[in-house]
């Protein structure tokens, strides 16, 4: 088995694997993101993340950042619409420090009124940076839009005003609600035994009680598709182009996945780089995405480029868009991009932290990881035609922002 996993009486999920490395990488990783916020709560789990390193029941925030800093390791954290993730990277013999940090964070964090007070000043300032970044900007825009009314309708920072009016007992009850056992997941990955990982997990969080979660997630209701344009003087016009996809569960999700990584993915020879920017000069940024939620998902193009080529630019985009519709991929043409993609999979897996955390992630969801060998399997049977399907299902009444 390529993963050792493990579940706590508690709930809590365990995964390992051991890797002949110096350096060692343990994560925990809960399934509370923006989505869990109730109305008026918005920016409420992202300042929880940002506020768990401000202090618990034995250790001040410095202690908190010196406890690895000082060991040459690293302490992080992030925060999705789905998930947080508290994550460390040490050197091998310091990886029962890293779990105890974490573990005591996650779990002890008493969120001391001045500190909050202050990390939304640094949260305020995060949000006007963003502000300032259109290319950033836009896609918290554009699913604020695609999503409006729902859960996901609203951005991971949330506003000036909505931070503002959170404090620490807001705080601690949003953790008591969303932090639940049950919705966790341990991860390891280093040159550490089987029995060494059981015993970190079993001292550091198998004592923990069981917080099982007592709400579900709704899903979000239709909008109608939309373009809307919006004057903002940038030197630049941006845009996004795109629709609501399939959800995490969706078996269609590896089909549209590959059909994006053909169209915009990060290679020089996507679709889009080749048609928009190196054969037409228009654009020093183009690329497609998709990102999958629970029950939906999203897929886009974005590109920037002078304003007087918007136009252009959507043109080719709908051009290509339309190819991929109406012509089945060539069997040469299917078999390059299979190949380039799980390529990249292969290249991705080498960083061990971001292996790990993708495993993580996929044990929270699914409960179980696919070994590469099985994603690969799974690549090589996708079909011209399920692409063919995924393009004409994604990208036919599409939804469009601009920024000018």
């Amino acid at each position: 088995m390529e993963f050792n996993l493990y579940t706590l009486p508690n709930g809590i999920r365990c995964i390992h694997k051991r890797v002949k490395s110096e350096v060692a990488h343990c994560a925990v990783t809960v399934n509370t993101g923006s989505r869990d916020e109730l109305p008026g709560e918005f920016g409420m789990a992202h300042l929880t993340e940002h506020t768990l390193f401000k202090g618990t029941a034995k250790r001040r925030a410095y202690h908190i950042n010196c406890r690895l800093e000082n060991l040459g390791g690293e302490l992080n954290a992030f925060t999705t619409k789905e998930d947080t993730t508290v994550h460390a990277t040490t050197l091998r013999g310091d990886c029962n420090k890293a779990a105890e940090l974490i573990a005591d964070i996650v779990f002890r964090s008493t969120f001391p009124a001045a500190e909050v007070e202050k990390e939304k000043k640094v949260i305020i300032d995060e949000i006007n940076f963003f502000r300032d970044a259109p290319a950033d900007m836009i896609y918290d825009h554009y699913e604020d839009l695609l999503f409006e009314g729902s859960q996901l309708g609203h951005n991971i920072l949330g506003t000036r005003c909505s931070v503002n009016k959170l404090h620490s007992e807001h705080i601690r009850s949003f953790v008591t609600r969303t932090y639940n056992t049950d919705q966790m997941v341990f991860s390891l990955i280093g040159n550490i035994s089987e029995k060494s990982f059981r015993a970190t997990a079993d001292r550091y969080f198998g004592d923990l009680p069981a917080n099982p979660r007592r709400f579900v997630r709704s899903a979000p209701e239709a909008v109608a598709p939309f373009l809307k344009t919006i004057n903002k003087h940038n030197h630049q016009a941006h845009c996004i182009i795109g629709n609501r996809a399939y959800g995490i569960n969706d078996r269609r999700r590896l089909p549209l996945l590959l059909l994006v990584n053909l169209l915009g993915g990060p290679s020089a020879n996507s679709l889009l780089n080749t048609l928009v920017r190196e054969k037409n000069g228009l654009s020093y940024n183009i690329e497609a995405g998709y990102t999958p939620f629970g029950e939906t998902g999203t897929a886009t193009v974005y590109f920037s480029t002078d304003r007087d080529k918007t136009d252009l630019c959507l043109e080719l985009v709908t051009r290509c868009l339309t190819q991929l519709k109406t012509r089945l991929l060539t069997p040469r043409r299917l078999s390059m991009a299979k190949k380039q993609f799980m390529g990249q999979l292969a290249i991705s897996s080498e960083s061990n932290e971001g292996y790990m955390l993708g495993a993580a992630k996929s044990y929270l969801v699914y409960d179980e990881v696919d070994s590469m060998e099985s994603v690969y399997k799974k690549v090589s049977e996708i079909s011209a035609q399920s692409i063919l399907e995924a393009a004409n299902e994604i990208f036919t009444d599409t939804s469009t922002l601009i920024y000018r």
